[in-house]
């Protein structure tokens, strides 16, 4: 996992981003944050709630000549799995078998996922190494309950540091789900009222 890395950052700033860190003036603020372990290596108990309070995720691997592919997953809260605080990982539905992402990881193990709540305007990026687990037992133990999808795979995500992104440039974006059910809290109170507007016209007739 890179031994030769004098701060667990390095794993995201090469010599290379330095150098532009250091050309554009952010170098200094970097550096100072390095020193004083600033960056997590392990999943805290903020950074798993998060996790699982997900629905979705971008899953970025490359194959072994470098070149980049990004995919998206989803399922229900809870697909993702806080196995340990170095480990996350979540079953593989089937879906369009191209198999892109399975076969970068048989020659790349470098991976890194995205994480991110529009209605919270939170992010969170992780970087790492991932391998697929065809294990029977374990894929049916991260398969969602009643989900219509069908896993043929676990994938497991093996934590090398992460970090929290400021909510600047987020748009502030809601789930369906969640704006159906403020509408329906809305409706029921809404009834209420009437109901006792109704109860109170009653007293002022009689």
């Amino acid at each position: 996992m890179g031994s030769s890395r004098k701060y667990p950052s390095d794993v995201a700033f090469t010599s290379s981003v330095k150098l532009f860190q250091k050309r554009y003036g952010s170098r200094e603020a970097y550096a100072h944050r390095e020193q004083e372990g600033a960056w997590e290596t392990t999943i805290t108990s903020e950074c798993a709630d998060f996790i699982r309070k997900q629905t979705s995720v971008f899953f970025s691997t490359a194959n072994g000549d470098g070149q980049p592919y990004i995919q998206h997953r989803g399922g229900p809260p809870g697909f993702l799995h806080v196995v340990d605080t170095k480990t996350i990982a979540f079953a593989d539905f089937s879906g369009n078998k191209q198999y892109v992402t399975t076969g970068n990881l048989a020659d790349n193990r470098k991976a890194f996922l995205f994480l991110i709540d529009y209605a919270r305007r939170q992010r969170i990026k992780i970087w790492g190494e991932a391998y697929i687990d065809e294990d029977a037992k374990r894929v049916a133990s991260l398969t969602p309950r009643d989900y219509r999808a069908r896993a043929e795979r676990a994938i497991v995500f093996e934590v090398s540091l992460w970090d929290a992104n400021c909510p600047q440039h987020i748009p502030q974006r809601f789930e369906a789900a969640d704006v159906q059910a403020a509408f329906d809290e809305r409706d029921k109170r809404i009834r209420e009222l009437e109901a006792e507007i109704d109860h109170l016209r009653e007293r002022v007739s009689a």
